[in-house]
């Protein structure tokens, strides 16, 4: 029930999109952007960034904490002394006080393991940021290509939509004489609905994309958005053994794993340091004026008494959680090279479907559906023909965009994984 329930507003609101879509005067100017100008607007726009921002500013205080020493305490009492002779009367009364200045010392190089502690975490807290910002980057480059592709998708569904629309007004115009002419319209019909639900199929991509894309740079969800026409340079990648070591070296979950590992060595080590208790000592000065009054200066010394089961429990839970970090650097290491060789082969595979294509193979396909169009008004293409050359215009475009996408999600995953500028050249369309 609650996916249901979840699951109804967005069909909704994509379903909105369409209409909206639909309904829009055909001269109405939506504005363009190119990809490198949306990725730059979603690293700098997202309302998520402050968040770690702030995760960062928090770190870096907690910095500041741990390097200064513990606050000195002063302590204050007041009462009254009353003297009592023999018998148990009152010989004296009066007020009796006492101040103490007191100041914990720790023990040496326990305040710089806290202080490495600390910079530990703001070293974390700094890649978490860097790594949001570099996955930001890419999902913004793939989700912009993503609409790229599904308007242009939704342009030539449109375009064959509307011209198996035009055909059908005019073969419905004519008197159709026997048997032929009458199917070929019901070919048409049958057709026009089928590529009429991949157009709206098409258009309710876009609001998807859209909607995702207007979150990532803190716009309304439905601000008309749409991107320049644009093709990725995907260019050649370093060798398998280059990326590896770059992946090794530049990788953010690596090195938040080894950060961990360094921050658990540091952690056992306090704890063993902490065994041995902080002291608290200052001076101490009271006095009474019962009885003539008297008064007294001392040093005041205190320290805890921890029992040893307890100091030794705290070891051993920071050295077990110094052994998981161990395992999860080795376990990352894994990963990232199964990560690392599987994102390269997909890239060199999609590559080199991409390369199998002719540069002006969708321009190809495109003219050859508008001859189609027009012989077939003239009785000189036959019906099979002129369908199956809509069809394969519609399916040609969609092949070779798929490709491109899944070629540069590919590449996007080797940068985020390898951490090398594998930037995107931009190339005509």
């Amino acid at each position: 029930m609650n996916s249901l329930s979840s699951s109804v507003p967005l069909v909704g609101l994509l379903a909105g999109f369409v209409l909206a879509a639909t309904a829009a005067p055909a001269a109405e100017v939506v504005p363009s952007i190119s990809l490198p100008d949306l990725v730059v607007a979603v690293t700098t726009g997202n309302p998520e960034l402050k968040f770690y921002e702030a995760e960062v500013a928090a770190a870096r205080g907690g910095r500041q904490q741990a390097g200064s020493r513990g606050d000195t305490e002063v302590a204050l009492e007041f009462g009254r002394k009353r003297v009592r002779d023999a018998a148990g009367g009152v010989a004296a009364e009066g007020g009796a006080w006492s101040v103490s200045v007191l100041q914990t010392f720790e023990w040496p190089g326990r305040l710089a393991l806290r202080k490495a502690l600390a910079n530990q975490q703001v070293t974390l807290a700094e890649l978490g940021l860097e790594r949001f910002r570099s996955a930001l980057a890419g999902r913004a480059r793939l989700l912009g290509y993503g609409l790229y592709a599904a308007q242009a998708r939704a342009d030539a569904i449109a375009e064959v939509a509307g011209r198996f629309a035009a055909l059908k007004e005019t073969l419905l115009a004519r008197d159709p004489a026997g048997i032929t002419p009458l199917l070929e319209i019901r070919v048409i019909e049958a057709n026009e609905l089928a590529i009429q639900r991949r157009a709206t199929e098409a258009q309710l991509a876009v609001a998807a994309a859209l909607v995702e894309l207007n979150q990532l740079r803190g716009a309304a969800a439905e601000a008309p958005l749409r991107v320049a026409a644009t093709r990725s340079n995907l260019g050649e990648l370093p060798s398998v053994e280059a990326l590896l070591t770059a992946a090794y070296e530049n990788n953010f979950e690596f090195r938040l794993r080894r950060a961990e590992l360094e921050q658990q060595g540091f952690a056992v080590q306090l704890a063993r340091h902490e065994r041995r208790p902080a002291i608290t000592a200052g001076p101490t000065v009271s006095g009474d004026n019962a009885g003539g009054g008297e008064s007294f200066v001392g040093f005041s010394l205190s320290l805890p008494v921890a029992p040893a089961a307890r100091s030794r429990g705290a070891v051993e839970a920071a050295e077990a959680r110094r052994r998981q970090a161990e395992i999860s650097l080795t376990l990352a290491q894994r990963e990232l090279e199964k990560g690392v060789r599987l994102a390269r082969l997909a890239f060199d595979t999609h590559l080199a479907e991409v390369r199998r294509w002719a540069p002006d193979s969708v321009g190809r396909f495109r003219e050859a559906a508008e001859l189609a169009d027009r012989h077939y008004r003239l009785a000189a293409v036959p019906i099979g023909t002129y369908v199956e050359l809509q069809q394969s215009y519609i399916t040609a475009i969609e092949a070779l965009l798929d490709t491109e996408r899944d070629a540069l999600e590919a590449r996007l995953q080797l940068r985020d994984l390898t951490g090398l500028a594998l930037e995107l050249a931009e190339a005509k369309p």
